[in-house]
C-alpha cells in the first residue's frame, strides 16, 4: 500500500513539471449551445415554448365542450387520435390531409358513411412536414426543405406509393441554413396554378439575405420559375388568395424578446409580386428597437391588420362556403395557436378579419374561444389551421389535442 502511494505521489510530482498540460486540465467545460428560440432571451426569464402533446388524446378528453362560438354555431369532434395534426388540405374526394411538425407525419382522414372518420398515415419520418397542398389529384408535402409529390393519392391511401422527389427542383434552404429557426412551411395553391409557400427568417431578428429568407415565394408545380412574392415577412405560416380580387394575403409572426406587448402578429395584403414588408427594420408598422438601421417604416408596405401581441397567428382561409351567414362570406378566418413568450397568455383561438368592399380590414374579432383559461393562465388546446370543407363547414386543427373540430351553422 505504501509503495503504491509513493508511486502515485511520484507521478503527480512529475505531472507538475509539465506546464503545457496545466491549462488543459484547468479548462472549464464548454457551455451548452443556446437553442435558436432562446437567443436574446433576457437573463432570468423562464419563458420557453410549450411542448406539444405527441400522444393520442382520447375523445372524452378533447375539450370540444369548452369551445365558445357566436349564436347559431355548433362545434363537434370531426376526428381525433391524430397526434400533432397541423396544416390541412382537402382532396377532390373529401379526404382531409394533415401535416405535422415534431412528430414528422402526414395523416389522411376519411369520413365513413355513418359520419365517423378513420385516419391513416400517408408518410412518416420526415422533418417537419407542415406544408400541404393539393394540385389536382396530387398531394404536395413540403417539409423543411424537401418537396414530395404523391400522385393520385386518394386512390392509393391503403397502399401509398413512393412519392416523386422534387426537392432539388424547389431548392428551398436547408435546416442547417435556417439554423433551427422558422423552417416549417405552409403551402397554398394560387388561382394562377402556382404553389405559394413561405421561407421564414433564420434567426429571431437579424440582418440576413433578404432574397433568401423572410419571404413569401411561389413556384410552378414542377419547382421551376421561383418568384419572390413578398420580402420582409418574418415568419408566415398561413396564406391564401382572395376569392374575388385574387390578391395574396398572409399571416405573420412577430419577433421575440421585445416585450409582452410588442410587436403584434400581423396580417398582410400583397397586391403585387416583390413588395417589401419591412422586416427586420420594421415590425407591425413601427421601427424595431435594435435593427431599424435608420429606415423609415413608410418605405415599406404596412400591415393590413394587427392580430395581437404574440398570438401566433398561423393558418388562414377565406370563407367561400354558403353554410355560414352572409356576413362571413369572403372574410378571413385565422387560427391563433397562442403565445409562449408572453407573461400572460394570448391567442389560443380562431379569429375573423372582416373586410369592406375595398378589401380593407375593418375589424378583427374572436370567433372560436374557450381554449384559453385566463383565470388560471393555462390552455386547453392550440388551434393551428382552418379549412373550409366542401359542405361549407369550417374545420379547425388542434395540434395540442391531435384533433380536428367541425364547426357548422344552423338557425
Amino acid at each position: 500500500m505504501v509503495r503504491t502511494s509513493l508511486l502515485a505521489a511520484g507521478f503527480l510530482a512529475a505531472l507538475a513539471t509539465l506546464p503545457s498540460l496545466g491549462p488543459a486540465f484547468a479548462q472549464a467545460p464548454a457551455p451548452a449551445p443556446v437553442p435558436g428560440w432562446a437567443v436574446g432571451r433576457p437573463e432570468g426569464s423562464t419563458l420557453a415554448p410549450h411542448a406539444p402533446r405527441l400522444t393520442v388524446t382520447p375523445a372524452d378528453q378533447v375539450p370540444v365542450g369548452a369551445l365558445r362560438l357566436p349564436p347559431g354555431f355548433q362545434a363537434e369532434i370531426y376526428a381525433h387520435g391524430i397526434p400533432g395534426a397541423r396544416m390541412m388540405a382537402e382532396g377532390p374526394n373529401g379526404t382531409i390531409f394533415a401535416g405535422s411538425r415534431a412528430i414528422g407525419r402526414v395523416y389522411a382522414v376519411r369520413r365513413n358513411a355513418d359520419g365517423t372518420t378513420r385516419t391513416s398515415i400517408v408518410a412518416q419520418g420526415l422533418a417537419q412536414p407542415n406544408g400541404l397542398v393539393m394540385v389536382g389529384n396530387s398531394l404536395f408535402v413540403i417539409a423543411v426543405n424537401r418537396v414530395l409529390r404523391y400522385d393520385n393519392i386518394e386512390a392509393n391511401l391503403d397502399n401509398v406509393p413512393a412519392p416523386v422527389e422534387l426537392t432539388a427542383a424547389f431548392g428551398l434552404p436547408t435546416e442547417q441554413e435556417h439554423a433551427g429557426n422558422h423552417h416549417w412551411k405552409f403551402a397554398s395553391l394560387g388561382p394562377d396554378g402556382r404553389i405559394y409557400t413561405n421561407v421564414g427568417v433564420n434567426c429571431n431578428v437579424c440582418e440576413t439575405d433578404r432574397d433568401k429568407f423572410a419571404l413569401l415565394v411561389s413556384f410552378n408545380p414542377d419547382g421551376s420559375d421561383r418568384r419572390i412574392e413578398a420580402r420582409g415577412v418574418r415568419n408566415s405560416v398561413g396564406m391564401a388568395h382572395h376569392p374575388v380580387t385574387r390578391e395574396l394575403w398572409a399571416t405573420n409572426n412577430g419577433r421575440d424578446w421585445a416585450g409582452n406587448d410588442w410587436p403584434n402578429d400581423t396580417l398582410h395584403r400583397i397586391r403585387r409580386s416583390g413588395e417589401d414588408h419591412g422586416f427586420p427594420f420594421c415590425s407591425a408598422g413601427s421601427a424595431d428597437p435594435q435593427f431599424n438601421g435608420g429606415r423609415a417604416c413608410s418605405e415599406f408596405v404596412q400591415p393590413a391588420a394587427l392580430l395581437g401581441p404574440h398570438t401566433a397567428a398561423l393558418g388562414m382561409r377565406f370563407y367561400t362556403g354558403t353554410m355560414f351567414p352572409e356576413q362571413y362570406r369572403n372574410q378571413i378566418f385565422i387560427a391563433r395557436r397562442g403565445s409562449w413568450n408572453r407573461e400572460r397568455l394570448s391567442g389560443f383561438d380562431v379569429a375573423v378579419a372582416h373586410l369592406d368592399a375595398q378589401g380593407n380590414v375593418t375589424r378583427v374579432e374572436e370567433f372560436m374561444t374557450g381554449l384559453r383559461d385566463d383565470a388560471n393562465q393555462r390552455f386547453l388546446g392550440r388551434p393551428v389551421d382552418v379549412q373550409v370543407a366542401r359542405d361549407g363547414a369550417l374545420l379547425v386543427a388542434d395540434e395540442q389535442m391531435g384533433a380536428i373540430y367541425r364547426i357548422t351553422y344552423r338557425q
